[in-house]
């Protein structure tokens, strides 16, 4: 029997990087979809899968006409999506008083819209064969809100209303659709942070560490297991007790 196949968005990066990795350690063909790398970037992220069944392929998820042309190379190459992990994320930081309908419009295409073209383009096929799992990124600061992030706060939230709905729309297809809601990861995004805010960061968390990659894709294989066929429409928070709701 051929392996599921994978598509994980942002998959060079930290989150997706691990994601990628974790996925196919499960048994899964993984696509990392992300921007066209340079060859430095590109060689180290694959030196990082030796021994995996880990693709790259080129993607911009703020094109439509990219991602539906990454869809059909995928198919045509290794079959159809059957799990999708929407992970591609940017900031664009600033008060909403200074921030410039660019930043605005940057931030919800990367990390909305896209999830609406990517879910579009494989929905269908995962209905008519009775199997699919989307895993949509979000993250604490949808949940909570967080200053100079009106634009990211707003992706990201809107990110799981989605998520809730199409689990509706899909679930008697076999199809779940769930979000993950990581906290403060360790990625180049937090390492970049000035270290007097990493550590304000630190201070808040419960568990007394900011969280790894592994943690995050730990939750996305979780979800995206076969067995995991009745949770559906959930966010799973994996903030280290940042944020804690019910």
């Amino acid at each position: 029997m051929s392996p599921r196949i994978a598509l994980v968005t942002g998959g060079t990066g930290g989150i997706g990087r691990e994601t990628c990795r974790q996925l196919a350690r499960a048994g899964l063909r993984v696509v990392a979809g992300d921007l066209p790398a340079d060859a430095a970037r590109l060689a180290d992220f694959q030196e990082t899968m030796v021994g995996l069944d880990v693709i790259f392929q080129p993607l911009d998820v703020a094109d439509p006409t990219s991602c539906a042309a990454a869809l059909a190379a995928i198919e045509r190459s290794h079959g159809p999506v059957d799990v999708l992990v929407n992970a591609a994320g940017i900031t664009r930081d600033a008060t909403l008083r200074k921030m410039s309908r660019e930043q605005w419009d940057d931030v919800l295409s990367v990390n909305l819209d896209s999830v609406f073209t990517l879910c579009k383009l494989v929905v269908d096929g995962m209905c008519e064969r009775g199997f699919g799992r989307i895993v949509n990124i979000s993250s604490v600061n949808g949940q909570t809100g967080q200053f100079g992030q009106t634009n990211y706060a707003a992706a990201k939230a809107g990110m799981h209303g989605f998520t809730m709905a199409l689990a509706r729309e899909v679930a008697r297809k076999g199809v779940t659709v769930n979000s993950v809601s990581p906290g403060y990861i360790r990625t180049a995004m937090t390492e970049a942070m000035p270290e007097d805010v990493k550590q304000q960061v630190l201070a808040m968390v419960p568990a007394g560490r900011i969280g790894e990659p592994a943690d995050i894709a730990r939750a996305v294989v979780f979800l995206c297991d076969g067995q995991a066929g009745y949770l559906t429409g959930v966010n799973l928070p994996v903030n280290g007790g940042l944020f804690i709701s019910f």
